[in-house]
C-alpha cells in the first residue's frame, strides 16, 4: 500500500462536488494539494476551507482545460511555486441533458471539450511529471455510462466513454514499455449527489453515491494501486451485461433497471448557478 502522505496531488474541476471531495480526501491522507478551476472564487474558497478544516499545505490556480494556454501557464505556475505533481486527478466534466436534436450543436461540442480535449491536454501536460515521479499516479474521473448508451446524454456517456478507451490505452502504453513508475486508475460512478445531475434517477437496487463515498473510494484505489473503481455494485456487472449478452437482451435489462430511462427528468443545476459559464457550472 502506497502512503500518501507528502505527495503532491493535482486535481482538476476542484472547487466544488466529487473534485472538491476528492481533495478533501486526499487532505486527510496529508497530501500536498494543487486544486485548479475554471471558477476563481469558489476555488478560493475550497482552498481556504480545505486548509481551515484539515491543516493540508494547498495551493490553487485557476485553470480551463479547454484552453492550451491556460494549462500551460497553470503548468508553469505550479512548477515555479510548488514543483513537479506526483498525482494527477482529470476530473473536470460536464454534462448538458436532454434529447440530442433538442439541444444547441455547442453545447455537444463544448461536452467534448472539456471531458475528452481538456483530460487529453491536462494529462499531456503534466505527463513528464508523473513519469518522473517515483511513484506516479493518474487517476481518470470517467462514468458508470461509459460502457452503456445512455439517452438524454449522448454526448455525456459518449464523452465517457473516450476517458475510459484513453485511460486504458495510456495504462496499456506503459505496460507495454515496461513503465512501473505509474499506475492508472479509472474511476466509473453512478449517479452522484453534486447536483450535477438533479432530476436523474438512479438505477433500481441502488442510490445516489455521495462525493465523500466516492472520494474515500478514489484516495483508497490509488493507495492500493487499484485499475478501476467502479460503484455502486451494479457497476462491477455493467460491462459483462452489455458486451457479454446479446444486444437485445442487454437492452431489455436496460430497460428493466431504469437506465436507459434515467435521465428523463433531469435538471441539473443550470448555468445560472455559476453566472451563466456552462464550463464552471458543469463540473464533475
Amino acid at each position: 500500500m502506497t502512503s500518501l502522505a507528502m505527495k503532491r496531488v493535482l486535481i482538476t474541476g476542484a472547487a466544488q462536488g466529487i473534485g472538491r471531495a476528492i481533495a478533501e480526501a486526499f487532505a486527510s491522507e496529508n497530501a500536498e494539494l494543487v486544486l485548479t478551476d475554471i471558477n476563481q472564487d469558489a476555488l478560493d474558497a475550497a482552498r481556504s476551507e480545505i486548509h481551515a478544516a484539515t491543516g493540508a499545505r494547498c495551493r490553487a490556480y485557476r485553470l480551463d482545460v479547454t484552453d492550451p494556454a491556460s494549462i500551460a501557464d497553470a503548468r508553469d505556475r505550479i512548477h515555479r511555486d510548488a514543483g513537479r505533481i506526483d498525482i494527477l486527478i482529470n476530473n473536470a466534466g460536464t454534462v448538458f441533458g436532454g434529447a440530442f436534436a433538442d439541444l444547441p450543436l455547442e453545447r455537444h461540442r463544448l461536452t467534448y471539450r472539456i471531458n475528452v480535449e481538456g483530460t487529453v491536454a491536462v494529462t499531456h501536460a503534466f505527463y513528464d511529471d508523473l513519469l518522473r515521479a517515483p511513484r506516479g499516479h493518474l487517476v481518470f474521473i470517467a462514468s458508470a455510462s461509459g460502457f452503456i448508451g445512455l439517452p438524454n446524454a449522448t454526448t455525456y456517456a459518449s464523452s465517457k466513454w473516450a476517458v475510459i478507451g484513453f485511460a486504458e490505452s495510456i495504462r496499456a502504453e506503459l505496460k507495454h514499455q515496461g513503465v512501473r513508475s505509474l499506475r492508472v486508475t479509472t474511476v466509473c460512478p453512478g449517479y452522484v449527489d453534486t447536483g450535477l445531475f438533479d432530476g436523474a434517477a438512479p438505477v433500481k437496487t441502488t442510490r445516489m453515491l455521495t462525493p465523500a463515498e466516492l472520494g474515500q473510494q478514489v484516495t483508497k484505489a490509488v493507495k492500493n494501486g487499484d485499475v478501476w473503481v467502479l460503484e455502486p455494485w451494479i457497476v462491477k456487472f455493467t460491462p459483462l451485461l452489455k458486451h457479454g449478452l446479446p444486444t437485445a437482451l442487454s437492452d431489455f435489462l436496460s430497460d428493466a433497471f431504469g437506465a436507459s430511462s434515467s435521465m428523463n427528468a433531469w435538471t441539473g443545476h443550470g448555468d445560472d448557478a455559476t453566472g451563466g459559464d456552462p464550463r464552471a457550472g458543469g463540473r464533475e
